[in-house]
């Protein structure tokens, strides 16, 4: 059984211009060095993120910004914070827009690359409890084996035509 919405949480959102896509650059296919991840690549990754519930983009809907992504390098590991801010403050899509940013990076980057997504603070009426959520490795892999969560992230995270 698949969940099908049948009301907007917000009916009509926002919609942003986007970024113009950075054009490749030969030298990223030169092997003798290496490469370091920055906030410029990651949102390449999460900016086409399909919103749950209106056929436009995380970044037509100002949800991703490059600006709300950090990356981290020490001496042993690499950390990727995404902060991004839903549409209203009680939005329940919440949890599952984090989540497919979660999956899309978890999917995308090497595994000892550390990911923390959470919401930007003071834009949720719940933001601890879905940041908790998004935190909680035992959490997210239970709702990636829980198969309507695993359908609904996988939608959007599919390339619209």
């Amino acid at each position: 059984q698949v969940c099908t919405m049948t009301q907007f949480d917000n009916v009509n959102p926002v919609v942003y211009q986007t970024k113009e896509r950075a054009k490749a650059d030969k030298a990223i296919f030169d092997n003798s060095e290496v490469d370091e991840i920055d906030a410029g690549e990651i949102f390449d990754l999460i900016r086409d993120i399909n919103d749950p519930e209106h056929p436009l983009t995380l970044e037509q809907l100002n949800v991703v910004q490059e600006e709300l992504i950090t990356v981290e390098k020490t001496d042993r590991e690499q950390f990727v914070h995404v902060k991004f801010t839903p549409t209203i403050p009680h939005c329940s899509m919440a949890t599952l827009i984090g989540l497919a940013i979660r999956v899309k990076l978890f999917r995308s980057l090497h595994p000892c690359v550390k990911v923390i997504v959470s919401i930007t603070p003071g834009t949720h009426n719940t933001e601890d409890a879905i940041n908790r959520q998004l935190r909680d490795k035992e959490r997210v892999a239970a709702a990636m084996e829980n198969s309507n969560l695993i359908y609904a992230v996988n939608k959007c995270l599919t390339p619209r035509e």
